[in-house]
Order: structure tokens, then C-alpha cells, then sequence
């Protein structure tokens, strides 16, 4: 059997419980067809980088799967009916990984610089606001104040 992680994302208006429901339904068909479910992660509602179907947000789930490729193949087909799964993606891998995906590992936040100032000093800014007035500009399209105004025609 083959070894795939499948992602999928649901509307934004149904709730954790049917996003659980909808996993065990998935692990459902493919238990029927021999396979097994390994690691289930629920990610949560998220946000969208764009809409899809007018949602903003989506739950997100991810599962492991060691099944036959009909399996997965059936429960692709059931993803598309349900009016509930936004998008659905399917990978083969060579193995699972061990341990929770890159979603949901705390990232060390520490060495990372915070908003609230704690940056190193950087010195005066090169192209900033203390840098004075522009010299003038020579010739072409930026010196209007030198040029003489044209007399404007009346259109009669």
C-alpha cells in the first residue's frame, strides 16, 4: 500500500464537531477499502489568503494515510460532492513524518526581534526624513518652476 498525506479545507460556518465528523466519515471509507489512518491533525480555522466559494476562513485537517490508491480515489470522489470541503489536496510520500507537522510546532518566537522596539539600533536612516531638502534637478521633466507658463487658448 502507498503512503499519502491528504489536506483538506472546510467552509468556515461549520463547526469543530462536523470538521471531526467529516475526518471520521473520510476515515470511514478508508478503513472499508484496507487502508489504515495514521497522525489526524486539525489545524483550526485559519485564514485565506483569497475566497473560495465567498469564505474568508476555513478549517484545516490534515491526515496520514496507508491505503490503496482506490481508496483514495474514493474519497476524493466523496470530497467533491460535499458542498462543506472547500479544497482537498493529495500527496504520495515516501514516509510519514514523526512528530507534529510544520503547522503545528511552537516556533521559538525568541530570537526573533519583536514589534514593540526591542530592535538593535540601525543609525540614521540614508533616505529618511533628516536627509534636508532635494538639490535641484538638472533640465528634463522636473524644473517647472523654471520654465514660463504657456497662455492657455480659449476654446470658443
Amino acid at each position: 500500500m502507498a503512503l499519502y498525506e491528504h489536506i483538506f479545507l472546510a467552509r468556515q460556518d461549520i463547526t469543530a464537531q462536523q470538521v471531526d465528523a467529516l475526518v471520521e466519515q473520510y476515515k470511514g471509507v478508508i478503513e472499508s477499502f484496507g487502508g489504515k489512518v495514521g497522525r489526524v491533525e486539525n489545524w483550526g480555522l485559519k485564514s485565506l489568503t483569497y475566497r473560495i466559494k465567498k469564505n474568508r476562513k476555513a478549517h484545516y485537517a490534515l491526515l496520514d494515510i496507508d491505503a490503496p490508491a482506490a481508496a483514495v480515489h474514493e474519497v476524493e470522489r466523496q470530497m467533491r460532492i460535499n458542498e462543506d470541503v472547500l479544497r482537498y489536496m493529495t500527496i504520495s510520500v515516501e514516509a510519514h513524518e514523526e512528530g507534529p507537522s510544520a503547522m503545528m510546532q511552537k516556533r521559538d518566537r525568541d530570537d526573533r526581534p519583536r514589534r514593540d522596539g526591542d530592535r538593535p539600533d540601525r543609525g540614521p536612516r540614508e533616505g529618511g526624513f533628516d536627509r534636508g531638502p532635494r538639490p535641484p534637478r538638472e533640465g528634463g521633466f522636473g524644473d517647472r518652476e523654471d520654465r514660463p507658463r504657456r497662455p492657455r487658448e480659449d476654446r470658443a
